[in-house]
């Protein structure tokens, strides 16, 4: 059976994640743990996805140093095609997590200057426009800079284009680019960002002003709450199965992305494929990997615990 390529754009960098061990205290020293692996929205996603039986390729960008060299590493392990450009004489991006002893993220550092001033020329390459027209979808996120969503989107007119919002502060670089996008997933924050509105605006009413602005499908993930998911169908919520412990959230927001984007390329619609990306997060939390071991007997057996969608009223 030929399997379905999926094209990814974005962010494949070092993250570097603190957590306390205690009660977190700002402006003071808190004990707890430090860990490094090689993460990035879209490669976290992608990552899940390859999971999932998609053919998987990644264009991002790197330095030449050792953090480089693990990002390199990492993409080939995980059995996804290596389209990265490498600059000699610029540092890796990075982005560094202060978790709480929950789990839940406290504060975030994106060190990523390669990807602001490199996307939008690597963008124009031949290459780039060649490895689209043979996918037959395109994952991105955010981390891309306003012109470079802007030429992606451009390159890949009639494909089911596919983005993580990655942060309020860099989920507005889509702006220009909704109406083109076949489903954003995004937290309450990056929606209410994107939607101008205050951050406690209800997700249903986050996605009721989304698909008036242009969206035609999106995500809203709201911690361990329910799941918004709107598409031509309507707003609908998933109310995801409450765990025993969590490891740490870090990645299941990217989990939910990548296994959710896999299940719609192979033909399911968002409410059914919505439900396995829940599942996928789940897993995800429960492990202290941000990219978990997603076999599909540890997947039937958490989503048989995740609900049906329901309409919002």
């Amino acid at each position: 059976m030929t399997r379905l390529k999926l094209l990814a754009v974005g962010g494949a960098h070092v993250d570097r994640r603190g957590q306390v061990s205690g009660i977190f205290v700002p402006g003071a020293s808190n004990p707890g743990r430090m860990s490094e692996d090689v993460g990035g929205g879209v490669f976290n996603a992608l990552r899940n996805a390859v999971q999932r039986g998609v053919e998987a390729s990644l264009i991002s960008l790197r330095g030449a140093d050792s953090a480089g060299e693990n990002v390199a590493r990492a993409i080939d392990q995980a059995k996804i095609r290596d389209l990265s450009a490498v600059f000699l004489d610029r540092a890796t991006p990075s982005y560094t997590a202060l978790i709480d002893r929950d789990g839940e993220v406290i504060a975030g550092l994106a060190d990523m200057e390669l990807y602001e001033f490199a996307f939008p020329k690597q963008l124009r390459r031949s290459k780039v426009r060649d490895e689209v027209a043979a996918a037959d979808a395109i994952l991105t996120d955010a981390n891309l800079p306003a012109e470079a969503l802007g030429r992606l989107a451009a390159l890949a007119a009639g494909k089911p284009l596919f983005a993580i919002a990655i942060s309020p502060a860099k989920v507005v670089r889509l702006w220009g680019a909704l109406d083109t996008v076949a489903c954003l997933f995004m937290n309450t924050r990056e929606a209410a960002s994107l939607a101008a509105t205050p951050h406690e605006a209800e997700p249903a009413a986050l996605a009721e002003r989304l698909a008036g602005m242009g969206l035609g499908s999106g995500v809203i993930t709201s911690g361990s709450s329910a799941v918004i998911g709107f598409d031509t169908t309507g707003i609908f919520q998933i109310v995801p199965p409450r765990l025993a412990s969590m490891a740490d959230a870090t990645g299941a927001g990217d989990a939910l992305a990548g296994v959710t984007v896999a299940a719609m390329i192979q033909g399911k619609p968002l409410r059914e494929a919505l439900r396995e990306g829940i599942a996928a997060a789940v897993l995800t939390i429960g492990s202290p990997l941000a990219v978990a071991r997603i076999s599909d007997a540890a997947l039937e057996e958490v989503l048989a615990l995740v609900p049906e969608a329901t309409t919002v009223a």
